[in-house]
């Protein structure tokens, strides 16, 4: 009976005795993660002929020569009558007028022929600004020289109402009349300048006045 109690013992092995089952599978080698031997080399860079070139656009207009002759030649017109504002100082400094001797018979002829200055006024304004066939660069030059040469009169219609001969009034007279005609010698040189270059002179109070008249 005793033998019974020993052999339950043997049949039923203690805890420590018993280990877990381990597995004695492998994973397939064909599962195995794989490295590619190849080498990828980039591709070939394109050459520059076949290459996209950005395409660069310049729009290169130049004024013609003929506009810029008749831009210029425009505005002889105040020249020639803003030159008398200068008698004081051609009094006041003789060495000033030798700049001017060149030009002296031209305006001495201009100024022989009747009415020259309103002949040459409307035919500016007339067969040049108001002409659609030239081009806006040309009108709008002309018109500058129209105006300007407007402008010019006024000083000469306040000196025959007011007529200054002498003191305070005759002082303001020099003063003025030296001050418009370095404006009109500074806005005849800047102009004649622009045109040569091809570009668009804009004479203080003067453009305003000639771009809304276009």
């Amino acid at each position: 009976m005793a033998s019974l109690p020993l052999l339950r013992l043997s049949l039923h092995p203690s805890p420590k005795t018993l280990k877990p089952p381990t597995s004695s599978l492998r994973s397939p080698p064909f599962l195995l993660p794989l490295k590619s031997t190849a080498k990828i080399s980039p591709p070939p860079p394109k050459p520059l002929s076949s290459r996209p070139r950005p395409t660069i656009s310049m729009s290169y207009n130049p004024t013609p020569a003929s506009d810029r002759l008749i831009s210029a030649a425009s505005y002889f017109l105040p020249f020639f009558n803003g030159v008398q504002y200068g008698r004081f100082l051609f009094a006041q400094y003789p060495s000033l007028g030798l700049l001017f001797e060149p030009i002296f018979p031209i305006m001495s002829l201009y100024r022989s022929i009747p009415y020259a200055s309103f002949v040459a006024f409307f035919a500016l304004y007339l067969g040049v600004v108001r002409n659609s066939v030239f081009s806006r660069y040309v009108r709008f030059n002309s018109m500058q020289a129209v105006v300007l040469d407007v402008l010019l009169a006024i000083p000469l219609l306040l000196q025959r109402i007011l007529s200054p001969s002498r003191g305070l009034g005759f002082r303001i007279l020099m003063l003025g009349y030296n001050a418009i005609f370095v404006f009109v010698v500074a806005c005849f040189l800047y102009s004649i300048v622009f045109c040569i270059l091809g570009r668009t002179p804009y004479l203080p109070i003067v453009a305003s006045a000639a771009d809304r008249q276009l």
